[in-house]
């Protein structure tokens, strides 16, 4: 038998084998050990930089660690929408933090678990208008938005440095010290570390930074020693602020910008998490993305209804697999149980909460520096060009003004200026309202709908004759046009089978050069990327499917195949070339 294209040797299990018990628990763990930080410190300085009660912080941390393990678990054995069947290890997510403070200083944790809650709703509107959202929601808006959290949440990271408890007596340059230690740890494996130890960069700064502080005096391990190993916090749910006042309804528009910007990261994900956990290349399959994108929401659902920070899924998940060559689902199940253990542990949150100022706000430092990295790499996803450049640059420096109320801040309302304040706030509504504003550069669509159905052909065809002319098409190039839409019609009619009241979307936008044309229609189960990366070099017989392929193939210059939820989106380009003859099929 011959060997499938695109053989990826490095996978060692992919994401549907079974690897020993022992490696998957193994595997589990290390991930855990290193994004436990990030689900316990994030929600830690969040609460202490909003002037929370310290005793509520065990409820916080109690509540991040269940949701993230039941949510790590769900992504790898989905349930119904939810979860994308891979391994996908859920945490706290550091966008939010910015967002949170503000909402604990207007109203405590019940503030923050209304409006994270209700934001959380906007997730599932995403997922399930993923296809419609795909061309809005872009990688830049996104990109942008995520930068813009470095505005917010810096000034708090600097604001911990010097941290000292109340009653500390000692050297007073302790602070500084344990920082430096702790960053220059960090810095130093970062840069000099091989990648398995970049991963443990961190956490190996953590360590260091606390060690030093323990001998400095800096850190009061009271609570820990009188936590029980095993039980539950002492201080219970705080509660759901349901009064929907004015400080919900000013702030409720940063969380669903900062919670569909989480859902983009996700989806990012979520396409990622696919290319490093199977053995053979395949087209991303977004329904997977949309089931991740729900749990992510079902998480953040959870996190306001318990009242601790929401969560997102975490990158890291994808640098271990790609180091190991482990993607089984097996990984995610123990991950996700050993983070359940860990939330019935007084004693660990106790432990992480005694963790200093100095090396918390590096570790934030930190975090905050990796989200504006992966923010620019969003950018770049789709290429940087001038359009790029003026959405980034205007979006980064109006969040920026009105963050530090330099931008009119006098003019404005009350109201309107307590909004506009934010800097994520600002900055996003701008990178979306310039988005859609260069989405009128690609010219007008045409578009028109037809009866999934054989009987509709001749008016698909008749429609992509007559826009085909307007946009300077003629002779051997408009039929090579029509033909490619002829066998793209007939090929998602043949897979859907049964339509009856189903209609497909032909749109078509572009000039006597290039055209693209989109086949919206009902959900469909083949693949016809997937079709044509495994169609042989040389056909074996002529059947009426591989010739429809290779017709496709041969006059195409591209081809995506977008399946969802709800539908389908088949997207083809084409180039004119007006001395060529129709040719090429093999």
């Amino acid at each position: 038998m011959a060997e499938p294209k695109n053989q990826r040797d490095y996978i060692t299990f992919a994401v549907d084998e079974n690897p020993p018990h022992l490696m998957s628990a193994a595997l589990g763990f290390q991930v855990v050990a290193l994004i436990l930080a990030g689900i316990t410190l994030t929600p830690i300085v969040a609460l202490k930089a909003a002037g929370v009660d310290p005793a509520a912080g065990d409820w916080v941390v109690f509540a991040a660690l269940t949701i993230s393990g039941l949510m790590t678990i769900l992504q790898a054995a989905p349930i119904g929408p939810f979860g994308a069947g891979y391994v996908l290890f859920m945490g706290t997510s550091g966008a939010f933090v910015a967002v949170s403070i503000g909402a604990m200083e207007a109203g405590g944790l019940p503030l923050l678990g209304s409006l994270v809650a209700a934001s959380s709703l906007v997730q599932f509107v995403f997922s399930r208008h993923l296809g419609l959202f795909r061309k809005i929601v872009n990688p830049t808006v996104g990109g942008t938005v995520i930068t813009l959290i470095a505005v917010s949440v810096m000034p708090i990271s600097f604001g911990m440095l010097d941290h000292q408890p109340a009653a500390y007596s000692g050297p007073e340059h302790a602070g500084l010290v344990t920082a430096a230690v702790t960053f220059l740890m960090i810095i130093l494996l970062s840069f000099y570390g091989n990648a398995k130890l970049r991963l443990w960069g961190p956490v190996i700064g953590v360590i260091a930074g606390c060690v030093l502080a323990a001998l400095y005096g800096l850190m009061d391990f009271t609570r820990f020693n009188e936590a029980a190993w095993i039980g539950l916090p002492e201080v219970g749910w705080p509660g759901i602020d349901t009064s929907f006042s004015s400080s919900f309804w000013i702030m409720l528009p940063g969380f669903m910008i900062v919670t569909v910007i989480g859902a983009l990261e996700t989806y990012g994900d979520g396409i990622a998490i696919q290319e490093v956990s199977n053995r053979t290349e395949k087209p991303t399959n977004f329904r997977v993305v949309q089931g991740a994108v729900n749990a992510d929401g079902l998480g953040n659902l959870l996190s306001g209804l318990m009242g601790t920070l929401p969560n997102t899924t975490y990158s890291t998940s994808i640098s271990v697999i790609d180091l190991t060559g482990v993607a089984s689902r097996r990984i995610g199940l123990y991950g996700g149980a050993i983070l359940l253990a860990l939330a019935a542990s007084p004693k660990i949150s106790a432990l992480l909460q005694s963790i200093p100022g100095p090396v918390a706000g590096v570790f934030i430092f930190f975090l905050i520096v990796l989200l504006f990295a992966h923010g620019i790499r969003l950018i770049l996803t789709d290429g940087f060009n001038f359009d790029h450049g003026v959405i980034f640059g205007v979006s980064l420096w109006a969040g920026i003004g009105f963050q530090g109320q330099s931008v009119f801040h006098d003019l404005m309302p009350p109201q309107v200026a307590q909004l506009l304040d934010n800097g994520m706030t600002t900055g996003g509504i701008t990178a979306v309202l310039l988005s859609l504003l260069v989405s009128l550069k690609r010219g007008r669509s045409f578009a028109k709908r037809f009866p999934s159905s054989l009987a509709s052909l001749p008016d698909v065809l008749d429609f992509v004759k007559e826009r085909g002319r307007a946009m300077g098409w003629r002779g051997e190039e408009l039929s090579k046009l029509q033909l490619a839409v002829e066998e793209a019609f007939l090929y998602q009619i043949d897979d859907f089978g049964d339509l009856a009241g189903q209609t497909t979307r032909v749109s078509m936008r572009g000039d006597s050069q290039t055209l693209s044309i989109e086949l919206a229609c009902a959900q469909g189960n083949d693949n016809i990327e997937a079709r044509l990366q495994d169609l042989p070099e040389a056909p074996v017989g002529y059947s009426e499917e591989d010739l429809r392929l290779r017709i496709l193939k041969s006059f195409c210059d591209d081809i995506q195949h977008q399946q969802f939820h709800g539908g389908d989106y088949l997207s083809m380009t084409l180039t004119a070339a007006p001395d060529s003859a129709i040719s090429g099929i093999a």
